[in-house]
């Protein structure tokens, strides 16, 4: 999808618009583009030099990390587990730790792929503003990108809701499985963000850590769905917006507003905005170019090409 401003005169979100056209692209220098999408992402990105980043799970799908949404935005599975029910219903919070003793795992072992190393590299040659993901897999940062705002926390560590103590989520493993040998013997599909799909009826005899500290409830350092995300993340990632020539959003439907609201304060700025999405998102409508495909493709070919 392609909107005003996007093609031969492309406008830079500033009232200076570029007159580089795709012929004059493709002719100085060697480019393979597979399509046309290719090019006026390329065009998008030289036209707009400093790119505030959005990233969702459809940037980690080829790591084989699941993701929550289908192509219409919609709900592949059950919705996931808000922090109210977390902290407030033992019984679903038992559920939660036995079908994460299970996803973890491989979720922990997953490694980056293609759309994590090219905005590294993006990165690396100056290209971005700020990266913000929604992401709780850490695999930017495994990717050797910096500056990374994990917008939404990150599965790694676990932390006392009482006294804040903080420990690693394989150490939180190795007492959960500790505590409970059973659940060695357990198997499910993996599901999205360390979640395994496991129904089991009667989990009374679980025993969950707790701090070791305070004796406090211990939960993940993750954004829950319903919580709040951090507000000095947020300020930090907005501001670094405002200095940014335009927004990319790449692998999110944008059905969350945590990650929406940029497209909406991207809009207010003047910024123009580009989508990285199999499938449809919130913001559709408001982005300049909209282009489908595999985030690691679409990303690999556009840091491949930009100019040095």
């Amino acid at each position: 999808m392609v909107r005003p401003g996007i093609g031969p005169g492309i406008g830079n979100g500033n009232g200076n618009d570029q007159t580089r056209s795709v012929a004059d692209t493709r002719n100085d220098r060697n480019r393979v583009f597979a399509d046309a999408a290719d090019e006026q992402l390329l065009q998008f990105a030289e036209s707009h030099p400093r790119l505030f980043v959005l990233t969702g799970a459809g940037c980690s799908t080829a790591s084989g990390l699941g993701d929550y949404r289908d192509r219409q935005g919609q709900w592949k599975r059950r919705q996931p587990i808000s922090g109210q029910v977390f902290i407030s219903d033992e019984a679903a919070r038992r559920r939660y730790w036995a079908r994460s003793s299970v996803g973890w795992p491989s979720f922990s072992k997953a490694e980056p792929n293609a759309a994590h190393h090219a905005l590294a590299a993006m990165q690396l040659a100056g290209r971005l503003a700020l990266l913000v993901t929604q992401n709780v897999d850490r695999l930017h940062q495994k990717a050797g990108h910096r500056n990374v705002v994990d917008l939404h926390g990150a599965l790694d560590s676990v932390s006392c809701v009482d006294c804040r103590h903080s420990l690693s989520r394989d150490t939180f493993q190795a007492l959960l499985l500790e505590a409970n040998p059973w659940l060695h013997s357990l198997t499910a599909a993996h599901a999205p963000d360390g979640d395994a799909d496991l129904e089991l009826e009667d989990l009374a005899c679980m025993q969950v850590p707790v701090c070791s500290l305070c004796a406090g409830l211990l939960k993940p350092d993750v954004v829950f769905f319903g919580e709040n995300v951090c507000r000095k993340k947020l300020q930090h990632a907005m501001q670094a917006l405002a200095m940014a020539d335009a927004l990319l959003v790449a692998g999110s439907s944008l059905m969350v507003y945590s990650g929406f609201r940029f497209c909406r304060e991207a809009q207010k700025l003047g910024r123009p905005i580009v989508i990285i999405n199999d499938g449809l998102t919130r913001a559709d409508s408001l982005a300049s170019l909209k282009v489908s495909g595999e985030c690691g493709r679409r990303l690999s070919t556009l840091a491949a090409n930009l100019r040095d």
